[in-house]
């Protein structure tokens, strides 16, 4: 037994059973990964994959076991090759982080600049997808650090640590009736169009229940991922718009106002995952500690050692 055989599975299930994709990824040949997945099966004594003819159907019970523990060997096996790297280069490497445009285009900027400044020789890449995708991303290796609000809460093996809590405002074009609206109110909301995110990213689901608590059925015409987005429709005038308070700048935003929304929705927390007892490398506790001052390297310790998928408070 061995690694490349353990890597050869799991790229089989990432890349839908497909051996011939799998090979192409990994950049090796189909008949060789066939018969090291076949090696490893007769080592372990049980079959991986289902098997119609030639094709992979399903992965077997075992199987998923056996994948499971592949995903932590091998995240082991990089946490070997981390502490010799860390010694080696402390201050130069790669880092990556996945997260949304929301946090990327308003959250992060500040940080990025920062690290980049106290890090030059480290690369840094800015991964962008919906909150699933990015927390899937890290679990799979091909991120280190996940910044998201609607973070997955359901994969076991990912560590999600609370860092900045938020809320909302509404927006319109100026000299729109919803700004007279002193208090502002859900039911003032519902009368008109209403143009916010995608039921996936920045908290919507808190937007629904804010309106479903009282009785209202929001005019949601138009949903998007990016606030600018957004913005751009609503300064169209095509109606209001719920977005995070952080995404409006009334220097930039110069044909929109603000309402503070705070007062009619939940507080949503943004959170940073990572997995259970992955190795971090000296530059990526500190890019946490930028971003979340509380996170510092004991926090975050503490954390990935502590209880799967613990969610330390704010």
């Amino acid at each position: 037994m061995n690694l490349q055989q353990l890597r050869y599975v799991l790229e089989i299930a990432r890349h839908n059973l497909s051996v011939s994709e799998a090979a192409e990824a990994l950049f090796t040949s189909q008949p060789g990964v066939s018969k090291q997945v076949r090696l490893l099966e007769e080592e372990l004594g049980v079959e991986v994959f289902v098997r119609h003819g030639k094709r992979l159907t399903a992965i077997t019970e075992p199987g998923r076991q056996v994948m499971a523990i592949a995903e932590r060997l091998l995240r082991e096996a990089d946490n070997l090759r981390q502490v010799g790297q860390d010694f080696q280069n402390e201050d130069s490497g790669r880092l990556v982080v996945a997260t949304t445009h929301t946090q990327a285009r308003y959250a992060l900027p500040k940080v990025v600049a920062e690290f980049m400044r106290r890090y030059p020789k480290v690369q840094l890449h800015i991964h962008q997808g919906n909150p699933r995708q990015i927390c899937e991303q890290v679990l799979a290796g091909e991120a280190d650090i996940a910044i998201a609000t609607e973070a997955s809460a359901d994969l076991p093996d990912l560590v999600l640590l609370p860092c900045k809590q938020w809320n909302r405002s509404v927006i319109a074009r100026k000299g729109h009736p919803i700004l007279r609206e002193s208090p502002l109110t859900l039911e003032a909301i519902s009368h008109f169009p209403i143009i916010t995110y995608d039921s996936a990213f920045a908290g919507r689901s808190l937007i629904n229940k804010a309106f479903l608590s009282r009785g209202l059925k929001p005019n949601i015409v138009l949903t998007a991922i990016d606030s600018d987005v957004i913005k751009t429709y609503v300064n169209m005038d095509l109606g209001v718009g719920i977005i995070a308070s952080m995404a409006f700048d009334p220097m930039v935003d110069r044909e929109l106002a603000a309402l503070d929304a705070g007062h009619l929705f939940e507080s949503s927390i943004t959170r940073i995952g990572l997995p259970h007892n992955t190795w971090l490398r000296g530059y990526a506790y500190a890019f946490i500690e930028m971003f979340a001052p509380q996170l510092n390297r004991h926090v975050v310790d503490a954390a990935l050692s502590g209880m799967q998928g613990s969610d330390p408070g704010l």
